[in-house]
């Protein structure tokens, strides 16, 4: 569902200004997701792609986040991977959001056991709340990581957030109870769209 989703949302923008543009995220959920969205309806030769985060490891290396796009019908010129093999992390940082459109149509997103999005770290709000566009973390969970920041995440158009497996629940139920101190607290909720399966769906009453 969430891939049909975006596919609609990519189409829409298509329609309106010619061209769309998705920022996507990494995880374990996004794999399955990127293959619904080969067998759907995407206008691919109109749509520009960015990372919403990437660790700072060398080109291949199984912890990339790049490799998961690397199946996308997209001409190359269109995919804008995170430069994060630069000697110089932190302009390579200041070029990449120079790439950046003004306003994403869609940012994927993922959630952490631990509430982190993108690669927003717990416990450090500067990293979301920076006021650049993109930033360098510290080691979070064995690596520094380049990420968007908040101001562009809830710039876009609108935002989908993927969550799968029981592990999910606890924290996506602390995220809709509003728990301030959790990362993912920092996206804006309106024309935030969450897709669950049944395991990670919180069993919470919202009023």
């Amino acid at each position: 569902m969430a891939a049909a989703w975006i596919a609609r949302r990519l189409r829409d923008a298509v329609r309106r200004r010619g061209s769309a543009s998705i920022a996507l995220s990494g995880g374990s959920t996004a794999p399955a997701m990127i293959d619904a969205l080969l067998e759907l309806d995407v206008p691919w030769h109109a749509v520009s792609v960015w990372q919403v985060d990437e660790r700072i490891a060398p080109d291949g290396d199984v912890a990339r986040n790049a490799r998961q796009l690397e199946r996308l019908p997209v001409s190359s010129r269109r995919v804008w991977l995170m430069p994060v093999t630069s000697t110089d992390v932190r302009a390579a940082a200041r070029r990449y959001a120079a790439t950046l459109p003004d306003r994403f149509d869609v940012v994927h997103l993922g959630i952490g056991g631990d509430g982190h999005t993108a690669s927003w770290p717990p416990g450090v709000d500067d990293i979301a709340n920076s006021t650049r566009p993109v930033e360098i973390t510290d080691t979070f969970d064995r690596w520094h990581r380049m990420t968007l920041t908040r101001s562009v995440v809830n710039a876009a158009r609108s935002r989908v957030v993927l969550a799968a497996g029981s592990g999910k629940r606890p924290v996506i139920e602390r995220w809709l109870l509003a728990d301030t101190s959790l990362p993912i607290s920092n996206v804006r909720r309106s024309n935030t769209w969450v897709f669950l399966d049944q395991a990670a769906a919180p069993r919470v009453t919202l009023h």
